[in-house]
């Protein structure tokens, strides 16, 4: 994982856990990569992984069992309108940038079709 300077490390490592968990990378219930696991693949001191899990289950997204790990948690509803949040999240972003350069939306319409090789209008 490549970090930005721009943004905490630990906010990153929550929305690339967010990421992986709404693609079903991690499944309901299903057991996240220990603090220690975690710290050494991204290369991160272990204190930025914990505090990316404490994030995470203060937004419901994952539980901790004592002893056991961090798990996803089991309620798919949840995950899904995190997935809808990130979703529109991303759509102002981009309709934010496209309005700054004097995009108008009937031009990201065909910019969309042109890229995803849709000619439906």
């Amino acid at each position: 994982m490549k970090f930005d300077k721009k943004l905490p490390i630990y906010l990153q490592i929550v929305n690339y856990i967010k990421g992986e968990i709404i693609s079903k990378k991690y499944g309901v219930g299903e057991k996240l990569p220990s603090v220690r696991e975690l710290s050494k693949e991204l290369k991160v001191n272990p204190n930025t992984i914990q505090r990316s899990y404490g994030e995470l289950e203060m937004e419901g997204l994952v539980y901790t069992k004592r002893g056991m790990g961090t798990f996803v948690i089991e309620d798919e509803k949840i995950i899904e309108r995190e997935r809808e949040k990130l979703a529109e999240e991303s759509v102002y972003e981009f309709l934010d940038s496209m309005e700054v350069l004097g995009v108008t939306h009937k031009e990201i319409v065909k910019l969309i079709q042109k890229n995803r090789g849709d000619k439906s209008e």
